[in-house]
């Protein structure tokens, strides 16, 4: 137990090399012990050793196989590495972490693929905007497999998702939701339709902006030979601190002549000011739910986002857009790649270094340069 916890302060810390040490330590004198196992697991994932990773975390399961987040932890390495057919399974272990609590306390029976053609089944968003955003994709493919499909979303979402097909009733998240037989996650819908590497489904777009909501937009966006360029610099504080960041990192982009930008950011990061030099366009208060956000996008050039909600509401609408992506990843941009095998339109933009985006930035402002000399 020592060793594993001084392998947990080392790995805090950022040592980890000795934390590898220190849990191998452990297990030596225990092997039968799975914190450990799992902790070493976590400590190789961020030295980006996942096939050992992997490893890792298949002893810490043949020793607590019930434990949900040692599962999580694997299903987040295979993910993140391709392997998706054991990985969507693995991942379903996330509805029993008591930490997030994503599970629903319906009595209705979760649906598993099978047919209902009598029956009502219950479709609902997991998570936050971007996960809801990102897989509603799916929901045209099932349709037919029941009756009726109903879909709960996030009120901010209601307008935006409504016009997706297949769905027979849509319902803000908070009311009162019909009868229906069978239920399933949204999340749960990549396990049930076994999708692989090879065949995500990325035909986009599959969000269109409301037209109305578009012409509107289109009056108030300057239409003068500057490029029309929409920023979003925070993401959701809830998981990972590398999704939050400062308007300010993107200052040296107000060095690039010939741009505009506009605010896409909501939320108390949207009042930050902008950097010297910088002028950024901010309708943030106009922007009242995810539909509103998308007809500006849709009358923008080019999105430069965090990795957040509006990186997928972009790439949902096949607009060009710009992820920063930190270097703890999320499974969904896998490892390496300058694009995503889910938005065709989408380039991403990582980082080499832990808390360095300097170098990241700088790699935007030289594509930014180009971009605008090849776009006049």
């Amino acid at each position: 137990e020592a060793y594993n916890n001084l392998g947990n302060a080392l790995q805090d810390s950022g040592q980890l090399n000795q934390a590898v040490a220190a849990y191998l330590q452990a297990v030596s004198l225990k092997p039968n012990y799975a914190e450990p196992h799992n902790n070493l697991g976590n400590a190789l994932f961020k030295k980006d050793e996942f096939d050992e990773a992997i490893a890792a975390y298949r002893r810490a399961i043949s020793i607590s196989p019930n434990d949900a987040e040692i599962h999580w932890n694997l299903a987040r390495s295979l993910l993140l590495t391709g392997q998706f057919a054991e990985g969507w399974k693995e991942y379903e272990w996330r509805l029993r972490l008591k930490s997030r609590k994503l599970d629903r306390d319906f009595p209705q029976r979760k649906w598993n693929g099978e047919d209902l053609p009598e029956q009502t089944l219950l479709i609902y968003t997991e998570g936050g905007f971007g996960d809801a955003l990102h897989f509603i994709r799916l929901v045209p493919a099932v349709s037919a497999s029941a009756k009726k499909v109903v879909v709960e979303c996030q009120p901010e979402l209601l307008r935006l998702l409504g016009e997706v097909p297949g769905v027979d009733e849509w319902v803000a998240r908070g009311e009162a939701l019909p009868p229906f037989d069978c239920r399933v996650s949204l999340l749960s819908l990549r396990r049930i339709m076994d999708i692989r590497l090879e065949s995500i489904p990325n035909s986009v777009p599959y969000l269109k902006a409301p037209r109305e909501e578009v012409e509107y937009w289109r009056e108030r966006t300057p239409r003068d030979g500057i490029k029309n360029i929409g920023l979003c610099w925070s993401g959701s504080r809830d998981e990972l601190k590398e999704r939050t960041r400062t308007l300010s990192i993107f200052s040296p982009l107000a060095k690039v002549r010939g741009l505009r930008f506009f605010s896409l950011q909501k939320g108390p990061e949207a009042a930050q000011p902008p950097p010297e030099g910088m002028q950024l366009v901010d309708w943030a208060k106009d922007l009242n739910d995810f539909a509103d956000t998308a007809a500006l996008v849709e009358n923008l050039d080019l999105v430069i986002s965090v990795d957040t909600s509006i990186a997928h509401l972009a790439g949902a609408m096949a607009r060009p857009v710009w992820v920063l992506i930190p270097n703890q990843r999320d499974f969904r941009w896998l490892l390496d790649r300058p694009d995503s095998p889910w938005y065709s339109t989408m380039r991403l933009f990582r980082q080499r270094a832990r808390g360095d985006w300097d170098s990241v930035i700088a790699r935007i402002v030289d594509e930014l340069s180009d971009w605008v000399k090849n776009r006049r």
